[in-house]
């Protein structure tokens, strides 16, 4: 059992995320030529990019200093909004870190859950607005879930990740309210949300960062 982790585990789970990201661009990027401009695969490439390289110039030993890295990193690249939101949830994750060297399942739910807040203030989209939101939330709640019922990290994680991957398959038969994919209308019914599917990626990166 998984009962706490650290920096090491941290960027095992961050590495793992990225490298779920840029196995599945392409997919992400024909998700968003059905709803959107076509390009989140190839922004969500250069985020998994951006967190990569970060880890590797991080160098130290401090949760908070090495998500701040990542979160000013990916909030830097190129591709419209994916970096301002997904660099927000990181640097709220930094937030959330603290300033301790473990994090037991409680601790590391406490940290989702201030990423989540921190992309609240930066975004107004909701659970049901055809979102990234639609699967962070799931995941996050899930984590919190797990964490209060005892489950150790890994067991939580893998939780999370199973809600964002339900979460972003429920946006399928939602309307798009944000971004370009609002002015389709019904037309962006039948379609799962880039956004929300390239979450439950992350999720599942970070659970597989742990137990692999």
């Amino acid at each position: 059992m998984t009962e706490t982790i650290g920096y090491d585990e941290i960027v095992r789970m961050i590495l793992g995320a990225a490298t779920e990201i840029k196995q599945n661009h392409e997919l992400l990027s024909k998700l968003d030529s059905a709803i959107g401009d076509g390009d989140h695969g190839m922004a969500m490439l250069h985020a998994a990019e951006a967190m990569e390289k970060a880890v590797d110039e991080d160098g130290g030993e401090e949760l908070k200093s090495l998500l701040h890295g990542i979160g000013w990193a990916v909030m830097s690249i190129d591709g419209g909004s994916t970096g301002p939101l997904f660099g927000t949830f990181f640097m709220g994750l930094s937030e959330g870190a603290g300033d301790g060297v473990a994090l037991d399942p409680g601790r590391l739910a406490d940290m989702f859950q201030a990423g989540l807040a921190k992309l609240h203030k930066q975004s107004k989209a909701q659970v049901g607005d055809k979102t990234m939101i639609d699967a962070l939330v799931p995941a996050v709640d899930a984590l919190r879930s797990a964490a209060d019922a005892g489950a150790d990290v890994d067991q939580a994680l893998s939780r999370a990740a199973e809600a964002a991957d339900n979460g972003a398959k429920a946006t399928t038969d939602m309307l798009a309210k944000f971004g370009r994919a609002r002015n389709l209308g019904q037309r962006t019914l039948g379609h799962v949300d880039p956004g929300a599917t390239s979450v439950a990626y992350m999720f599942r990166g970070f659970h597989n960062g742990i137990s692999d």
